[in-house]
């Protein structure tokens, strides 16, 4: 008698309010699921996508050049402790010619890095943080060295600190 009631009031039983609320669940899981899936495949097909460019648009993709560095070790600043940082890097530049115009400013090159690691204490080295500065001080000091000429990155091959 109660249902005949809710029906006759206008009112829908509860048991249908609960089918629309999953039916409605199940179209917005639909939805995300394709939208998902879109997403992951990157939208449209590669071959609708890449038919407006051409191929000459695609910039070439040139090899760089790795010169090596002489190893180098020297004391760090400590206090009365003997501590040595052996340090082997490699200069990544841009091309061959590139390194006709850096290898006349070895001596310079070599200078400032004895000069800037001889006052480096161990704790700076610590963790990568440490060792990204480093990186990148070496990288500014080696690009004043050799101006006009230009050093893409420095790359370390071996640091060992004793």
């Amino acid at each position: 008698m109660a249902n005949t009631d809710s029906e006759e009031l206008g009112q829908e039983p509860k048991s249908s309010k609960w089918r629309l609320v999953i039916i409605g669940a199940a179209i917005a899981l639909v939805v995300g699921l394709g939208a998902g899936a879109y997403y992951l495949t990157g939208g449209l097909s590669s071959s609708s996508s890449s038919a407006g460019v051409a191929e000459e648009d695609v910039p070439e993709v040139k090899p760089v050049v790795f010169y090596d560095l002489p190893e180098m070790v020297v004391n760090l600043a400590t206090d009365g402790r003997r501590t040595y940082l052996k340090v082997q890097i490699s200069l990544e530049l841009q091309d061959d010619a590139m390194v006709d115009r850096v290898e006349p400013f070895l001596p310079r090159i070599m200078d400032a890095f004895q000069i800037y690691l001889r006052e480096l204490r161990p704790a700076d080295l610590e963790g990568s943080a440490g060792l990204f500065r480093l990186k990148e001080q070496l990288l500014r000091r080696i690009n004043l060295a050799v101006y006009p000429a230009r050093v893409e990155g420095v790359l370390f091959k071996e640091i060992l600190i004793q």
